[in-house]
């Protein structure tokens, strides 16, 4: 039987080492401590923070040291928590971790209203006063544009108090989905018994047995029918304190607070959706294309994720796709490459899926710790990809936290998904260039595709989802989960016109964990079309746009999202960037209608 190994079967050097952050759980309680001494320390300040530039510096001095050492407290906690999200001690770590953080941000509640009681001009009083404010200047910039938004330092207060509850729908579905449910057994061509899980769903999905995959595909979503009124609840609980905080801070709509924080133009998302749905033929095409490949009258929805190839994925190792990657990057300058190879070789990564582990891939970790990237690699050209699009997170991170004061450090999801895109498409043409092997070029091309298919455009499908849950719960409208159903499955219907839709597809909103971070999605897909412009530019060995994209990954958030990519070349305020990335997805089509 092919089974998900337990977490102690796994060899080390395929699991992070988060001794980097705490060598003990009990040097973790000890820091524990510490950040509670640091509010304490925090709360001192209020009523006084901006009585004259000392004071203001030594509040801005003592909020940094108490966040950077929470953030770690944190991230601790909940990366042990993803080990195996089964683990009730740490589940107890990461809720009072969680509890810890709504507690910090209670306390730093008074400083942004402390600051948007001053003038511009009384702020610049204080930089003349005291030298060391001038880090802070662009910060004072973002703190002043938030004025409109930002209530009472009471007001402020509760909401920060109100965090832990607010995000208990999120939490809620993780325990569910992660630790609860239990995905079918199912039996392959071979007679080979195949445990589901939500990590191989979609690798299952590339199977070439047909009804292997329809099997896998109506059982795995015939699961969620049977907790579809819990995830409902959950889902449309998240949806509604999104409102409710929007109204909170006097935004005309959920979707504008989602935006606003990174100063991001609402019409970004609109030029987005529109340009994405006046390109759907390109979707189509690709379709059709698939269809044809399949050798299938129609295609089905348990058809959407096989390969256009005769075979199954190539094998790809963990270690082949290490050298892969660190191959590809070379483009970025030897300095980056070289920081990517190290990080490979520490430890840096989680690799292999095991039972109750966090599903899906991120990078983490904080400004004082290395990056750490989860996982769940399945040997195949799809997880080299996850492998590739997770370090662009990691090493924007760490060229960030290098060139930044802690202020800075940290950096815009808008931004970040274009650090990671740009690499896989790095990745991509090397091993066009590199690869011989027929058929592996073949699948590197169709991945390249799909990589089209599900950022560009499937992610725009899941920003309208968003944006309509979000705007009948504003009128009042109940979401249950028949309304959700109906709402996905007309979506899916929209974007996919060439395929047959049925019943099952419209779940799908239940295994998104993305819904339950408001207005995420749809920077994948502005993202990818950024990336793709950089990308070939760097790849013709402009050193001047290698150089240009090193320092925007190396700026953190010093600087807004759209100012610091237009830096780049690159303007995501009109819909340039995103036709050019179905341009780009038109002539990977031919390219491979030309190969295969």
């Amino acid at each position: 039987m092919s089974s998900v190994p337990e977490r102690n079967e796994i060899d080390t050097e395929y699991t992070w080492d988060l001794s980097n952050l705490y060598a003990t759980d009990e040097d973790w309680e000890a820091a524990y401590e510490n950040v509670e001494e640091g509010i304490s320390a925090l709360e001192a300040y209020e009523g006084r923070a901006t009585e004259d530039g000392e004071t203001l510096l030594a509040t801005l001095e003592t909020r940094e040291e108490l966040f950077r050492n929470l953030s770690n407290v944190v991230s601790y906690a909940r990366m042990r928590r993803d080990e195996d999200t089964t683990d009730q001690q740490y589940q107890a770590l990461t809720a009072r971790a969680q509890s810890l953080a709504s507690d910090a941000s209670s306390a730093a509640s008074f400083i942004n209203p402390a600051l948007q009681d001053c003038t511009r001009e009384e702020l610049d009083a204080m930089i003349e006063e005291e030298p060391g404010l001038e880090t802070y200047d662009h910060y004072f910039d973002d703190v002043l544009r938030m004025k409109p938004h930002t209530r009472s330092a009471e007001i402020e207060a509760l909401l920060a108090d109100l965090g832990e509850v607010t995000g208990a729908a999120n939490e809620v579905y993780e325990m569910l989905t992660n630790a609860d449910m239990e995905f079918p057994t199912v039996e392959d061509p071979d007679g080979e018994a195949v445990e589901i899980s939500l990590s191989n769903f979609t690798k299952l999905q590339k199977r070439p047995d047909r009804a292997f995959r329809q099997d896998v595909y109506e059982q795995f979503y015939d699961e969620w029918e049977d907790v579809r009124n819990a995830v409902g609840a959950a889902h449309r609980n998240s949806v509604k304190a999104d409102v409710k905080l929007a109204d909170a801070r006097e935004y005309d709509s959920a979707r504008k607070a989602g935006l606003d924080g990174a100063n991001i133009p609402v019409e970004v998302y609109d030029t987005l959706v529109d340009t994405v749905r006046d390109n759907l033929d390109v979707l189509n095409r690709h379709a059709d294309l698939k269809r044809e490949r399949l050798g299938v009258d129609e295609l089905r929805m348990w058809d959407l994720y096989m390969p256009m190839v005769d075979s199954e994925s190539p094998e790809v190792p963990y270690e082949d796709a290490k050298e892969h990657v660190t191959a590809a990057v070379a483009p970025l300058g030897e300095e980056y490459q070289e920081q990517l190879a190290a990080g490979l070789d520490s430890r840096w990564v989680d690799v292999y899926e095991n039972q109750g582990k966090q599903s899906g891939a991120y990078s983490g970790g904080t400004y004082d710790s290395q990056p750490y990237i989860l996982m769940n690699y399945q040997d195949d050209i799809a997880s080299m990809y996850t492998l590739a699009h997770e370090l662009g997170h990691s090493l924007h991170s760490e060229l960030a936290s290098e060139a930044q004061p802690y202020i800075y450090g940290d950096y815009e999801i808008f931004v970040a998904e274009i650090a990671s895109t740009v690499n896989e498409a790095l990745l991509t043409h090397h091993l066009l260039d590199t690869v011989e092997d027929e058929s592996f070029r073949r699948h590197v091309l169709n991945e390249y595709l799909e990589r089209f298919r599900a950022t560009l455009v499937r992610q725009t499908m899941f920003a309208e989802f968003e944006q309509q849950t979000h705007e009948l719960t504003a009128a009042g409208e109940a979401l249950t989960p028949d309304r959700l159903d109906d709402i996905y499955g007309t979506l899916k219907g929209d974007y996919y016109q060439n395929a047959a839709i049925d019943d099952r597809i419209a779940r799908e909103w239940m295994r998104i964990p993305h819904f339950y971070r408001p207005f995420y999605v749809y920077q994948y897909a502005t993202g990818i079309s950024a990336a793709v412009a950089l990308a070939e530019r760097i790849r013709e060995g402009d050193e001047d746009a290698a150089a240009s994209y090193r320092e925007f990954l190396s700026a953190g958030s010093h600087g807004y999202p759209i100012e610091l990519l237009r830096e780049t070349g690159v303007d995501m305020t009109d819909a340039d960037p995103i036709e050019a990335a179905f341009a780009a997805y038109d002539d990977a089509l031919s390219e491979f209608e030309e190969l295969a």
